[in-house]
């Protein structure tokens, strides 16, 4: 039966079975001792199932009736005389009810002579074994070892089957397997939370892999340590799921989520390098409808899908309708994915004009989608997918190459354009890429960085407060990249990034251009921005100027540059190349150093 993997259990009864058949006197007993030093009943065909459950947890020691005795002494005892041994005082009443009085105990050995379990033989009569039984017990506890040390193997490679090896948790299988286990009958009872590490790519392309696994390991110790006794798996490279049935969790899951965050974001020590492990949640609860447990993990991956896409290091929890949206996000990353390999990805312009004289002194590069049917898509139409980082990057370095060929053309015709902005997404920021593919596309065409502004919006501005991000885009631009923040005026701190973040230039969104009016709250708002960058030093850019009205009260205000389809709707290159080589524009330098800039 050992040579053939048979069942433990049902191996030990059959070897009782075939010893009280060779010694009809006695009644044989198998006890497994944990590496804790706790018994646990394995076989006693012979004796009562309550009597052996008695024994289960007990913990071994010097007086623990013949079989903890043996254990802990590491050696055989021999109990004559049950009902006056003191070895056998918790347990004397128990045994001599079912009519022992003799005990006799054998230690089983494991690798490397660790006790792993007990040998006992019970007899009716106060006496010694016989020189027969002594052998049978030797063959025995020879057969036990060989049984219960293939049993731990065996349970070793299930443990390590089921076991990531980095972190100690549970893998994607034993996930797997627990989730399939979960109740389903009543709603309410279990709740299941998605973690995504956000900067564990940043940390492995920065500090080495060593410091991303320490991360790794650190953020997989906090949230068990937070969780507890909740269950914990490591189910990717940077995915945690967690497994909620405590009523607590259960009753306040935005709760529990906000102090994971909390507990997870304390700086770590990763080779000498302080960083903060940085996470999104998403999470799901067992509800009325959810017709499995892959529904609710299904439903857990929509939300931390959405988390992440929506605003990263929070939590959002499972509602209906989030997948419809996520649905149409994942089309449009289709559409987007279909456009970078069909090459139907274009550059637009929008000129930057000067408002006095209306030359044109800059340009900003809108990214346009050639439809199958010669249309285009503006950049709203399909800005979810922008979400995505790896679409993201792939949108950007194709922008990047277009505008960065576009500027070469125009400089080798001898049109001095030399300063182009360029939007960038809260996920090009994410992705950790972005200074490398700006600095690399404009080495490749030979352009200095001065040719470029990235225009962020101020929703993205939180995104820059990474520091390894901060030391990015400052080396950046201390040769000469620049920073405008797009959109700005929508945000909730209307100037906070102007004293928090690197900005070289503020572009004013065109809700506020809309509010102008003599005399109104939306001409005092923009005024008193046009001070502010003044005393800053910073340039601003009036955006979505649409009418001779709002330009004259933008120039009446102090604004010097405006853009909008007043002045000229995107262009596509050879449009946008006439437009420079008109006459109006043939002795502007358009630029840094150019006029209005």
């Amino acid at each position: 039966m050992i040579a053939k993997g048979a069942d433990l259990t049902a191996t030990m009864d059959r070897l009782c079975l075939e010893v009280e058949a060779l010694a009809p006197e006695v009644t044989c007993s198998v006890l497994s001792v944990d590496r804790d030093g706790f018994l646990h009943p394995l076989s006693a065909p012979g004796l009562p199932a309550e009597f052996s459950a008695a024994l289960d947890g007990l913990m071994i020691g010097p007086n623990v009736g013949s079989f903890g005795s043996a254990a802990y002494l590491r050696k055989p005892v021999v109990v004559t005389d049950i009902a006056c041994d003191p070895r056998w005082a918790d347990f004397r009443e128990a045994a001599l009810l079912l009519g022992f009085r003799a005990c006799w105990s054998t230690p089983i050995y494991g690798e490397l002579d660790r006790v792993i379990g007990t040998f006992a033989l019970y007899c009716r009569q106060p006496r010694t074994p016989s020189e027969e039984e002594k052998a049978i017990v030797e063959a025995s506890t020879h057969l036990c070892s060989i049984a219960l040390e293939r049993h731990e193997r065996v349970l070793e490679r299930e443990r390590r089957a089921s076991i990531d090896l980095l972190t100690g948790l549970g893998n994607r299988s034993a996930f797997g397997t627990a989730l399939s286990l979960l109740p389903c009958d009543k709603p309410g009872t279990w709740a299941l939370l998605i973690l995504d590490l956000d900067n564990l790519k940043v940390v492995n392309d920065g500090f080495g892999h060593h410091a991303g696994d320490l991360l790794i390991q650190a953020a997989a110790r906090r949230t068990e340590e937070c969780a507890a006794p909740n269950r914990v798996f490591r189910i990717g490279g940077d995915e945690i799921a967690l497994i909620l049935r405590t009523p607590e969790a259960l009753h306040d899951l935005d709760g529990f989520a906000a102090r994971l965050l909390a507990c997870l974001t304390q700086p770590l020590d990763c080779n000498g390098h302080s960083v903060v492990p940085k996470a999104t949640i998403g999470g799901a609860i067992f509800d009325t409808g959810d017709r499995s447990p892959e529904t609710v993990r299904q439903n857990a991956d929509f939300a931390l899908y959405h988390a992440k896409e929506t605003g990263r290091g929070g939590f959002v929890r499972y509602w209906p309708g989030i997948d419809t949206r996520i649905i149409h996000r994942i089309a449009a990353i289709r559409d987007v994915d279909a456009a970078l390999r069909d090459h139907r990805v274009e550059a637009h312009y929008q000129p930057i004009v000067r408002l006095d004289t209306r030359e044109i002194v800059a340009m900003e590069a809108l990214c346009r989608l050639r439809m199958a049917n010669g249309g285009l898509l503006a950049a709203a139409a399909f800005c979810e997918a922008t979400a995505d980082i790896h679409v993201a990057s792939e949108l950007t370095q194709r922008m990047l190459e277009i505008v960065a060929s576009d500027m070469r053309h125009w400089r080798e015709r001898s049109i001095p354009l030399e300063h182009i902005g360029i939007n960038v997404s809260l996920a090009d920021f994410h992705g950790g890429q972005l200074d490398t593919q700006i600095a690399s596309v404009l080495d490749g065409h030979d352009l200095p960085l001065e040719h470029l502004v990235i225009e962020v919006t101020e929703s993205a501005y939180p995104a820059l407060r990474d520091k390894a991000l901060l030391d990015a885009i400052g080396a950046l631009r201390q040769k000469g990249l620049r920073v405008a923040i797009d959109d700005f005026g929508t945000g909730d701190g209307l100037l906070m990034p102007l004293l928090t973040m690197p900005v070289d230039m503020i572009k004013i969104d065109q809700v506020l251009v809309d509010h102008l009016a003599p005399d109104g709250a939306g001409a005092a708002v923009i005024g008193g921005l046009l001070h502010t960058a003044r005393e800053l030093d910073i340039p601003v850019v009036a955006e979505g100027v649409e009418s001779e009205a709002q330009a004259a009260c933008l120039a009446q205000l102090g604004c010097r540059l405006g853009q909008g389809y007043f002045y000229s709707q995107p262009l596509d290159y050879e449009a946008a190349t006439n437009l420079l080589l008109s006459p109006r524009n043939a002795t502007v330098s358009i630029g840094v150093g150019g006029p209005g800039l």
